[in-house]
């Protein structure tokens, strides 16, 4: 296992040091990700650096059926709670009912929880119904 010192300064790095460029449909370069361990240990070696081929995060398999009316679901559901926060004729129902479950067992603690709640069961309904 090799062991990371950096430039005197750097204490620890966390996350992406180097992505690949892509050029005129050329990838060039790896990834270089840095990681800094937390968790308690005896082990003083708490840098590691890690190296990824330019591909490494692209996907291999194709979307599924699952996947893509998941994916479907959360871009229509986002559109229904963006234009549900902008309707004015809807802003002080939307908040006097946000109030009212709040504190529920199973209420929503924010109101864009609410909204993306009531807009997911708008839409699941309108699937079903």
């Amino acid at each position: 296992m090799a062991k990371v010192h950096y430039a005197t300064g750097i204490d620890t790095v966390q996350g992406s040091l180097a992505k690949p460029t892509v050029k005129n449909g050329h990838s060039c370069g790896t990834y270089l990700i840095g990681t800094h361990r937390i968790a308690p240990t005896q082990n003083p070696n708490c840098m590691r650096l890690y190296i990824r081929k330019e591909d490494a995060y692209e996907r291999t398999t194709p979307i599924t059926a699952d996947e893509a009316a998941a994916r479907l679901r959360f871009s229509t559901v986002a559109a229904m709670v963006k234009q549900r926060k902008g309707d004015l004729t809807k802003i002080a129902a939307d908040q006097a009912a946000f109030i009212a479950q709040k504190d529920l067992a199973d209420g929503k603690k924010t109101l864009k929880a609410y909204y993306w709640k009531i807009c997911g069961d708008q839409y699941d309904e309108s699937l079903n119904g």
